[in-house]
């Protein structure tokens, strides 16, 4: 069998989810590989940023983005139940190079919105991947 393949989604885009995980379960399905499906979510870990959300919001926000990836894995994939799911909180490009590492994947597919200027400046998350992942990146233009 073939090394696992890592999809990163967007679940602030819905739409990403109809865009990407189509072309990540195409690579899969003709490699015979493992697809994984990550999303990270911010972490509210950090004093100054905890003390702006109530009691409880990171639990609730933790179950909600579960179930969010779960009904778009299940609307959207052909065989939901192929696909491993995986939450994560923190840097949305360290957390995603973290599981791609630890899953030991060949390849990491993952959508850009076209660059604006201060992408230029900042560099997206994507370029991040790229830049810096031991793994091939597979990026998907919006």
């Amino acid at each position: 069998m073939a090394s696992p393949i890592l999809l990163a989604l967007d679940l602030g885009d819905p739409d990403s989810v109809k865009r990407v995980l189509p072309i990540a379960e195409n690579f899969a399905s003709k490699e015979g590989a493992e697809l994984h499906v990550v999303c990270v979510i911010p972490g509210y870990s950090m004093p100054l940023v905890g003390s702006f959300f109530p009691e409880g919001f990171q639990d609730k926000a933790i179950e909600a983005a579960k179930t969010a990836l779960a009904e778009a894995l299940q609307a959207e994939a052909e065989n939901p139940s192929a696909i491993k799911a995986h939450l994560v909180q923190g840097t949305i490009y360290d957390e995603i190079m973290k599981m791609a590492d630890k899953l030991d994947v060949s390849l990491i597919i993952m959508e850009s919105h076209r660059p604006a200027l201060k992408d230029y400046l900042l560099g997206p998350n994507a370029a991040r991947v790229v830049r810096h992942a031991k793994q091939s990146v597979y990026v998907v233009r919006h």
